[in-house]
């Protein structure tokens, strides 16, 4: 591999972890109990990129950093649910599955539903375009 490839998936492993960093803290600033998973690598491990609660409900959570959009593949979005499925013993009604685009100051947070995997209806891949308004409230925790 160049040396140059090297730099560049450096430099977008970088533009990761300060998005997911900075929304553990906007998570925090808004009540929620928040880490970032290390270990949330493009594994075949059923690991979120954050982990987060906030009362008695528990947010899986993909975070990218994005310049005009962001694509969140159909394996990321499964394992959020695998992720909540298996570890996490409450009713579905409060586990989220939440996707999340970061366009410099701007945050966009859709939920994804249980019976699209339930049913298998995830699409192949989860778009998120700058100018989306999302169908998550941070303040509140649920979808609006």
């Amino acid at each position: 591999m160049k040396e140059s490839d090297l730099k560049a998936i450096r430099k977008w492993r970088r533009r990761g972890f300060y998005s997911e960093n900075k929304l553990v803290k906007l998570l925090h600033e808004n009540g929620y109990k928040a880490v970032r998973v290390p270990v949330s690598n493009p594994s075949l491990n059923p690991l979120p990129d954050i982990i987060a609660r906030r009362e008695s409900d528990v947010y899986a959570i993909e975070v990218k950093n994005a310049g005009y959009y962001a694509y969140f593949p159909k394996q990321q979005v499964i394992k959020l649910f695998e992720f909540l499925d298996q570890m996490v013993p409450i009713p579905e009604d409060h586990k989220h599955a939440v996707i999340v685009a970061h366009f410099g100051k701007r945050w966009i947070f859709r939920e994804i539903h249980w019976q699209d995997w339930r049913d298998n209806k995830l699409p192949n891949q989860e778009r998120i375009i700058k100018r989306d308004r999302g169908n998550f409230d941070l303040e509140t925790g649920k979808k609006k």
